[in-house]
């Protein structure tokens, strides 16, 4: 009864180590089309310009596509 019990906390494991390993490849992609799509470099706007617009725009980007990434993955 213990060895049915140890295999689903390491199937759990191992499916949530899998969907954080998507949740952030995913992240990294809408990062990397954030910064194609710009014509300018969003780094350098935010740390050397100081757009604090910019990036509280970033940060809500980023805060909503985690929701919609959680949603997904637990639906």
């Amino acid at each position: 009864d213990m060895d049915g019990y140890i295999t689903i906390q390491l199937a759990e494991v191992i499916s949530t180590v899998f969907y954080t390993v998507l949740g952030v490849a995913l992240m990294g992609i809408c990062w990397w089309v954030i910064n194609r799509a710009t014509h300018f470099s969003v780094v350098r706007e935010i740390e050397e310009d100081q757009n604090t617009a910019l990036a509280i725009l970033i940060g809500s980007v980023f805060l909503s596509l985690s929701i919609i990434i959680a949603a997904v993955i637990l639906s």
